[in-house]
C-alpha cells in the first residue's frame, strides 16, 4: 500500500485488488489482498454500479466500526475524512451579523428569559442554516 497522505485521498492504481469484508456486530474484518487491515480502519464504503468493478473507500484510523459482508474485487481508495474547519469558517464568513441578530431576536420559541437566550437562538439558527433549513424554526431541547 502507498504511504498514507494526511487530508488527501490516494487512489491505488492498477488492477482491482481482492477484497473481503466480514461483519461481526459493530466490528468488521476487512482484508485487502489477503491482508487484514481492520485495526487501521475508522470506516469504509463500497459503491457498485452495474457493469463496473466495485469501488471501496477506506478511512484509516486505529478502530473499525463497519458492518456487513462483501467478497470480490474492488478498486480501493485510501483517504482521511475532510477537515470541517475551513468549510465552517467559510460558512460563518458569509453570515450577515445584522441578519443573524434580527432572525435570532424573532425566535420567540427560544426567547424565554432564560440565561444566554440570544446566544442559544443564534447557535440554533446557525445549525439550521448550515443544514439548509431556512423555514419555520423547530423547537430545541434545552441542556
Amino acid at each position: 500500500m502507498p504511504t498514507h497522505q494526511s487530508s488527501e485521498t490516494t487512489l491505488l492504481k492498477g488492477e482491482p485488488r481482492p477484497v473481503r469484508v466480514t461483519g461481526r456486530g459493530r466490528a468488521a474484518v476487512v482484508e485487502i489482498g489477503g491482508h487484514d487491515i481492520s485495526r487501521d480502519l475508522a470506516a469504509y464504503s463500497l459503491a457498485h454500479q452495474a457493469g463496473d468493478v466495485p469501488r471501496m473507500v477506506i478511512e484509516l484510523s486505529p478502530a473499525s466500526t463497519a458492518t456487513g459482508v462483501f467478497e470480490g474485487l474492488a478498486h480501493v481508495v485510501i483517504g482521511d475524512p475532510p477537515d470541517p474547519g475551513p468549510a465552517a469558517a467559510a460558512f460563518l464568513a458569509a453570515i450577515s451579523p445584522a441578519e443573524l441578530e434580527k432572525a435570532a431576536l424573532a425566535r420567540h420559541d427560544l426567547m424565554d428569559g432564560s440565561p444566554h437566550e440570544l446566544t442559544r437562538a443564534m447557535l440554533a439558527l446557525l445549525r439550521e442554516w448550515a443544514l439548509g433549513q431556512w423555514g419555520d424554526p423547530e423547537p430545541e431541547e434545552r441542556e
